[in-house]
């Protein structure tokens, strides 16, 4: 993944519950387009720099050696435009930045490039109104190539993020941790200080592996999707921790992706006894999301009531699991496996059948 120049570029990658998408930032603030944008002369990836449509290659690979659906990032404002300031310097009762530069680059973005989401942002320091917002979305969902299958959030001008849209991502690392009456998102960065690459950070700053699991645990038990955020260096390269991260965090979906992808909230999100236990349901099965391994083997749930004709899993084990149900506490005994035959090295997930 290429970003030439853009220290500030941002890979983002959106996780739904019943499909997987990538979501590029397709422009950021600073106001540079990864793609030969007509209304960014000399300051796109075709003229300087990669001297290459890098946001074309990555939809033709996206589309053509994955099922993975195509998504695009696009700031509305940019820092530095001299038009934006003229317009902001005139309360935005002007609108020449947004007739000249960001409205011509969404209709480029999406009769160019078919994206089937829109990650729009850049948007808060100006009403819906001067951005066109509703003219864009109705043009967008009534008349454009991509009206049967587009998605866009929900920053669109001032009061717009977390009333108006197709879901919400109300802040960045939004996580209310409670089930929400409308589809959400939490977008939230690998690095815990920034959406960019930075050379002075520490090693503490990165999630860990068991906190990227848990985010994904809270967030979609309660209806969200998970967009996570990595920034490349100037150079294009991902760097070797952020390279680990998603590894070992596609390695755990691998074994546990079942609980995840296509799944719904349950009627309880997290249990009533034990902390770090949160449910999802799919297909008449209910699953148990359990961040840390139980004492003495055994699990406790206050929020599962089983008959002895039903049964529980580990997944990534093959047996089903021994449980009592005694009152309305469930106890559920974990198999006995040595560390390396463990089905995963973080969380555990227990899937109820029947």
């Amino acid at each position: 993944m290429e970003c030439l120049l853009i220290q500030g570029c941002e890979l983002t990658f959106l996780y739904f519950l019943s499909n997987r998408y990538v979501v590029l930032t397709s422009k950021h603030h600073e106001g540079y387009t990864l793609w030969p944008s007509k209304v960014s002369w000399n300051w796109n990836a075709q003229d300087i720099g990669a001297k290459r449509d890098l946001l074309g290659d990555l939809a033709k690979a996206i589309r053509n050696k994955t099922d993975i659906h195509f998504g695009v990032y696009h700031s509305m404002f940019e820092w530095f435009h001299p038009l934006y300031i003229l317009d902001k310097k005139n309360g935005y009762k002007t609108q020449y930045f947004v007739d000249s530069k960001a409205l011509p680059e969404l209709f480029e973005l999406v009769n160019t490039y078919h994206p089937e989401v829109i990650w729009s942002d850049g948007d808060w320091e100006a009403p819906d109104t001067y951005w066109k917002s509703k003219e864009f979305l109705a043009w967008l969902y009534n008349e454009s190539p991509v009206k049967d299958v587009i998605v866009v959030n929900d920053r669109w001008g001032v009061n717009i993020p977390c009333h108006h849209g197709g879901y919400y991502t109300c802040s960045d690392r939004y996580n209310p941790k409670t089930l929400q009456a409308h589809k959400w998102e939490n977008a939230m960065t690998l690095d815990k200080g920034s959406w960019g690459f930075r050379r002075n950070v520490d090693l503490s700053d990165f999630l860990t592996v068991e906190e990227l699991i848990t985010t994904l645990a809270e967030t979609v038990s309660c209806g969200g999707n998970l967009l996570i955020n990595v920034g490349p260096t100037s150079d294009g390269r991902i760097i070797p921790i952020f390279e680990e991260r998603l590894r070992e965090f596609g390695s755990w979906m691998n074994v546990n992706g079942e609980s995840i992808y296509g799944s719904s909230p349950w009627k309880a999100q997290n249990d009533t006894i034990t902390p770090g236990v949160w449910y999802t349901s799919k297909d008449n099965n209910i699953y148990a999301i359990v961040l840390s391994w139980p004492k003495n083997n055994v699990l406790k749930l206050g929020s599962l009531q089983l008959d002895s004709e039903d049964e529980i899993y580990m997944l990534g084990v093959s047996s089903p699991l021994e449980f009592t149900q005694a009152k309305k506490v469930l106890s559920v005994t974990f198999p006995y496996l040595p560390p390396n035959k463990l089905p995963s090295m973080y969380a555990w997930v227990l899937k109820v059948t029947n």
